[in-house]
C-alpha cells in the first residue's frame, strides 16, 4: 500500500520541537477531483509563524505545514475533463509540506510551462505581494523612488526586479556589504547599509527626487529610519516584522511630514479582491518569469526527511529560498 509523507503538527511551538514527519494513506481523488504530486514546497517565516500559533488564520489542529508549493497531476478521478497527467499546478495551499494531496479540478490553480520548478514553486505569495505593494497601494509616477528594508528578502528581491519592470527606483537597506554586489546585479539602484546613518543623506541618495513610499518588512530602529527618510506626505507600508519590534515613529516626522502608516498582508487583498483578480496578477509574474524577467533565488533543496535541516538553514542568513522537496535532483535539473 502507497503512502504519502507529510510534515505534521499537534500543537504550538517551536517548529523543531513540534514538527514530525509521519506517513499517511495514500490520498485518492474522488468524482471531479485529482490528485496532486508535490514538486517543491517553499519554508516561508511565515510557515514558522503558523507553526508557533502567531501568524495570521491559524489551521485547526492536527494540521500539516506549510503553504506554497508546485505540483504536478499524477491521478484523474471520475467525471473529469480538460485536465491532463503533469500538468503542474499548484500544490493545496492548506498544508504544503506533504507529498500528495487532492483537489477539486475546478479549483486548480494552473502554472504555464516554461518555468522551472524552483522558480514556480515561490511564485504565489511574495512576488504577488511585492507586485501590491508597488503597483495597488499608491499611484506612483514613473521613476519614482521606493524604499525598502530586508531589500536580500525573497519580497526584497521581487521588489527590486519588479520595479525595473514597472519603471521604479530603488533603495534597498541590507545588513551586510556583502550583499550589495548580488542586489545590484538583480538591478538594484541604491544600496545602503543599516546602521550607517544613510537616511541622514536620503537628498544626497536621490538627487533631491521625492521619496514617497517606504516598504517595511523588518520593525524597530530600521523602519524609524524609513520614516525619518520620506518625504513630505509620504507612506510607509509595514508587511512583516523580521526583528519582532513594534514600529515606532518620531512624533516630530509624523506630525510635521504628515506621514501615513498602512499595512498589508497578501492574504487578505485576496479575500479582498477575489481568485479573479489574484490570479491575473500571479498570471502576469508567470509572464515575466518565463520571459527571465524575475528569478528567485535557489539557497538549497532539502529532502523531506530532512526537514530539520531546511528550517534551521531557512533561519539562517542567506540569499535565497530554502525549499523542500521529495526529488531535489529534479529541481537542479531545470536549473
Amino acid at each position: 500500500m502507497q503512502h504519502s509523507q507529510a510534515i505534521v503538527y499537534h500543537r504550538h511551538g517551536d517548529p523543531l520541537e513540534v514538527l514530525e514527519l509521519v506517513d499517511r494513506p495514500m490520498p485518492e481523488p474522488g468524482t471531479g477531483a485529482v490528485r496532486i504530486k508535490l514538486l517543491a514546497a517553499c519554508v516561508h517565516p511565515s510557515d514558522f509563524g503558523k507553526v508557533a500559533g502567531s501568524y495570521g488564520r491559524l489551521e485547526h489542529l492536527p494540521a500539516v505545514a506549510g503553504r506554497e508549493a508546485l505540483g504536478e497531476v499524477e491521478a484523474i478521478g471520475a467525471g473529469v475533463t480538460g485536465v491532463a497527467l503533469g500538468t503542474r499546478v499548484r500544490f493545496p495551499e492548506a498544508g504544503a509540506w506533504q507529498e500528495y494531496a487532492c483537489c477539486q479540478a475546478a479549483a486548480l490553480e494552473l502554472v504555464p510551462e516554461g518555468i522551472a520548478i524552483a522558480n514556480a514553486a515561490q511564485s504565489f505569495i511574495n512576488p504577488p505581494t511585492a507586485y501590491c505593494l508597488l503597483e495597488k497601494l499608491m499611484d506612483l509616477p514613473k521613476g519614482a523612488w521606493v524604499l525598502q528594508n530586508a531589500g536580500n528578502s525573497a519580497v526584497g528581491l521581487c521588489i527590486i526586479q519588479l520595479a525595473k519592470e514597472l519603471g521604479y527606483r530603488t533603495i534597498s537597506e541590507v545588513r551586510r556589504e556583502s550583499l550589495e554586489a548580488p542586489l545590484k546585479a538583480l538591478g538594484a539602484d541604491k544600496v545602503v547599509f543599516s546602521g550607517s546613518g544613510w537616511h541622514r543623506q536620503i537628498e544626497e541618495i536621490t538627487a533631491g527626487a521625492p521619496l514617497a513610499l517606504a516598504l517595511n518588512s523588518v520593525g524597530g530602529e530600521s523602519a524609524l529610519d524609513q520614516l525619518r527618510a520620506l518625504s513630505a506626505g509620504g507612506t510607509q507600508v509595514t508587511f512583516g516584522g523580521m526583528v519582532r519590534q513594534p514600529v515606532r515613529f518620531p512624533t516630530r516626522e509624523l506630525i510635521f511630514k504628515d506621514l501615513r502608516l498602512r499595512g498589508f498582508w497578501w492574504d487578505s487583498w485576496v479575500r479582498e479582491n477575489g481568485p479573479k483578480a489574484s490570479r491575473e496578477i500571479v498570471g502576469r509574474i508567470h509572464q515575466w518569469m518565463r520571459e527571465g524577467r524575475l528569478q528567485l533565488a535557489l539557497d538549497q533543496a532539502y529532502p523531506m526527511d530532512q526537514y530539520k535541516e531546511a528550517i534551521s538553514r531557512a533561519a539562517a542568513p542567506r540569499l535565497g529560498k530554502v525549499l523542500l522537496a521529495p526529488d531535489p535532483k529534479r529541481l537542479a535539473e531545470e536549473a
